[in-house]
């Protein structure tokens, strides 16, 4: 016959559990789920042992960063001192359309953002600043910050296409201190 545990015993057990994974938790701040899979904040670890694997990686000092294939778009998760700092996806499809499509669903979802595009003086209408971001002499920049730990940002520029990333401010301004530093 099994032995009965006392309720002191449940109670003891129960608040080690909680502890303990109190103890983890804080080890491995997600600051926000992303993509529905990248832990922004998290340690990066765990996705150089899952599946899909990354297609390219690349190491330098504490910095690492991972590719991954997001149906016809890529996913770049960028990590300092193994913790991630940013998870950027890159739309293989660059369209007024489609930064408008997505910056639509972030209005809905988080307000109105800060415009920080950058054109110039003859980019007036959206068909020239569309010229101007194809001659790569301008770019559009929309940026929310729905937390104080961490913002998004929708850009659309000649270099990088249109992309969407999640960054974490402390993180990445930690990375930058050291680079900055020369470690």
């Amino acid at each position: 016959m099994g032995r009965r545990l006392g309720l002191t015993t449940v109670a003891i057990l129960v608040g080690l559990g909680l502890a303990l994974s109190g103890l983890s938790a804080a080890a491995d701040p997600c600051l926000k789920l992303v993509f529905g899979r990248y832990c922004l904040g998290g340690d990066v670890n765990p996705l150089l042992q899952t599946a899909p694997a990354p297609l390219t990686q690349e190491v330098a000092g504490k910095s690492l960063a991972l590719v991954f294939a997001e149906d016809v778009d890529q996913v770049f998760v960028l990590a300092y001192g193994g913790r991630i700092y940013k998870v950027l996806r890159s739309y293989r499809v660059a369209t007024q359309l489609r930064f408008e499509e997505i910056q639509g669903l972030l209005v809905e979802k988080y307000g109105q953002a800060e415009d920080q595009s950058r054109f110039p003086d003859y980019a007036s209408t959206p068909g020239r600043r569309l010229i101007a971001i194809r001659r790569g002499e301008g770019g559009a920049r929309q940026v929310w910050r729905p937390a104080a730990t961490w913002r998004i940002e929708l850009t659309w520029t000649r270099e990088l296409g249109l992309s969407l990333a999640y960054i974490a401010d402390a993180l990445e301004a930690e990375r930058a201190a050291q680079l900055g530093r020369g470690l």
